[in-house]
């Protein structure tokens, strides 16, 4: 297998000498047609020379594969026309590894996503957490009151940055074996009930994914994968708010409707109300 690679390697190497070849030639033809060429033409030669550099850098991959080292997947190329993508390692069976980009959703009790971010590569998940929460603060001008996640965002560093930013309940299971005092604050019913609404919520993720275009990107790069998943996040919100206000205005209807108890039972019995009674001076 290592050797028909370093083949395929070579070829591509030879194949990427004709390119550059190509390139040369078409950007001299550019400047000696100066302002007449057209934009395509221009697009088309600084295509061809993007994609020269990106198969140069899949070749030079390769060659470390072949000589028993692994790329480093920070900045490792794995897609020729989004070079932004990185490889992310799920761990899922049959899954174990992605690719594309890290995104990150909080949202509230009532299902609207306040905050959201998407990152390159596979950064950790605790670093993330203080600052999305530092924004929802700067967006309505307060921090939430309880704040809940999985256990990739569990260390101490983390609850106190929260506190900091006024979270009064913090309830995320800490990575590792928890002591005994730690066990404590993990059994406590405020704790485990926050733990069983994050439990609920994660379906949020999957929503997203496959109704509101969180599954895949349509538009390239980093950029273009922040603009398209924030475009979801509106539709969502948008959505979602609208189902919000016809439910008010469903509840607020139905209990201006509700009749009222005391005067319907003396219409019924036909009796006038008993008098009111007198209080001795």
């Amino acid at each position: 297998m290592l050797t028909l690679t370093a083949e395929l390697a070579t070829i591509a190497e030879a194949t990427i000498k004709d390119a550059q070849n190509v390139a040369i030639k078409a950007r001299r033809g550019l400047r000696r047609a100066k302002g007449r060429a057209s934009g395509q033409a221009t697009s088309l030669v600084a295509e061809l020379e993007r994609t020269i550099g990106v198969l140069e850098q899949i070749v030079a991959q390769t060659r470390t594969r072949i000589a028993g080292k692994v790329p480093d997947g920070a900045s490792r190329v794995v897609s020729l026309h989004d070079t932004d993508a990185r490889p992310i390692a799920k761990g899922r069976l049959g899954r174990p590894v992605e690719f594309g980009f890290k995104g990150q959703v909080v949202d509230n009790a009532d299902g609207i996503v306040l905050d959201h971010c998407v990152e390159m590569g596979n950064p950790p998940d605790a670093p993330m957490l203080a600052p999305a929460i530092a924004r929802i603060k700067r967006l309505v001008g307060k921090g939430p009151a309880r704040a809940t996640a999985d256990r990739g965002y569990g260390e101490a560093k983390v609850e106190d940055e929260l506190h900091a930013l006024g979270v009064k309940h913090v309830a995320i299971p800490r990575k590792g074996r928890p002591g005994a005092q730690r066990q404590a604050v993990e059994s406590s019913r405020r704790f485990r009930k926050l733990i069983k609404w994050r439990t609920g919520s994660e379906g949020r993720i999957s929503y997203l994914k496959h109704s509101w275009g969180w599954e895949r990107t349509v538009l390239d790069g980093i950029d273009g994968a922040r603009t398209w998943c924030g475009w979801g996040i509106l539709a969502h919100n948008a959505t979602k708010l609208a189902v919000l206000a016809e439910e008010r205005e469903m509840k607020s209807t139905a209990a201006a409707s509700a009749p009222n108890r005391s005067t319907t039972t003396e219409r019924a019995s036909g009796r006038p109300p008993p008098p009111a009674k007198k209080v001795p001076a």
